[in-house]
């Protein structure tokens, strides 16, 4: 068995540019990798007569993201290098929250198909692979923070100061699709794009450096759409956020903190809150244990 954890993201900064040709808009973001994970466990089906792949993930129907990457990579795969596989995904990100929860879990399942593989297609397959299932998913093909752009496929490793967040995750979830659609409506997105300044941004060392410019252009729509978001965040600058915006397409709210024990008791005073921080740089990689005929999941640099 492989394991993988598969970590949530927030969008620090998340501008959104013009349509492009295949409906995708245009982005620059910071992404922020977090502490806060799910736990993807992979395994090659031992039955004989297990002939398909099987994914569970309990608490989530239906279809998800994590199939569809590992149809993907199976579709691309040499003929035979990837026996059936078992998936389970034991889900701690909230789903539909904004947060890249299930691009995290499809990410993760393409990381460990390509361990299980028995002839890899190489990282650059991976990311290839990834932006076709969804935008989110090449960012977190090897997780941690970044500048994003295109429509999710462009992507540079940045550095970020320390900071606690406070996730405020709302019921039911947003779809993202429904979230563009009404940013479209309000004709928020912007003409441009300029990621020279979320470049600039990232080389911040400290929160309060970095805070004033964190921003998201679907906010607006987000908000449209769940008029209550906006009470939420203004909820937690009262309680000494540096920043609090909706992450991505919402609806989680996230607040910036400086200092863990303020961020602490302000998400004491609000249901449903929870505490993270942001991953290290070091990335948990799968990789063969062949002394003892199996794999290993540590973290390396």
């Amino acid at each position: 068995m492989t394991t993988e954890l598969a970590p949530a993201k927030v969008n620090l900064v998340l501008h959104v540019g013009p349509r492009r040709a295949d409906g995708l808009h245009e982005l620059c973001s910071l992404f922020a990798s977090l502490e806060l994970a799910d736990r993807v466990e992979v395994e090659v089906r031992a039955n004989a007569e297990a002939r398909d792949d099987h994914i569970e993930c309990p608490g989530v129907d239906g279809p998800n993201l994590a199939a569809a990457a590992l149809a993907a990579y199976r579709s691309a795969a040499p003929t035979g290098a990837l026996p059936p596989l078992g998936v389970r995904i034991d889900k701690r990100v909230p789903v539909a929250a904004g947060l890249g929860g299930g691009s995290a879990d499809a990410a993760a399942v393409l990381r460990a198909a390509e361990v299980i593989a028995a002839r890899p297609l190489g990282p650059d397959a991976l990311r290839d692979l990834g932006a076709r299932v969804g935008a989110d998913v090449p960012s977190q093909v090897e997780p941690g923070h970044a500048l994003v752009t295109g429509a999710g496929e462009g992507l540079e490793r940045i550095s970020l100061p320390p900071m606690t967040l406070v996730l405020v995750p709302q019921d039911p979830g947003l779809s993202t699709a429904r979230v563009y659609a009404e940013a479209d409506r309000l004709e928020i997105t912007r003409t441009q794009l300029d990621p020279l300044r979320l470049r600039k941004l990232s080389r911040a060392r400290t929160l309060e450096e970095i805070a004033p410019s964190f921003e998201n252009d679907l906010e607006a729509a987000a908000v449209s759409l769940r008029p209550e978001l906006a009470a939420l965040t203004e909820r937690l600058r009262e309680a000494g956020a540096a920043a609090a915006l909706v992450s991505g397409s919402g609806p989680t709210v996230v607040g910036a903190f400086a200092d863990p024990a303020k961020a602490a008791r302000a998400a004491k005073g609000i249901d449903g809150a929870m505490i993270t921080g942001l991953r290290s740089d070091r990335i948990e990689r799968c990789e063969p244990d062949r002394a003892a005929g199996g794999l290993e999941c540590a973290p390396r640099s």
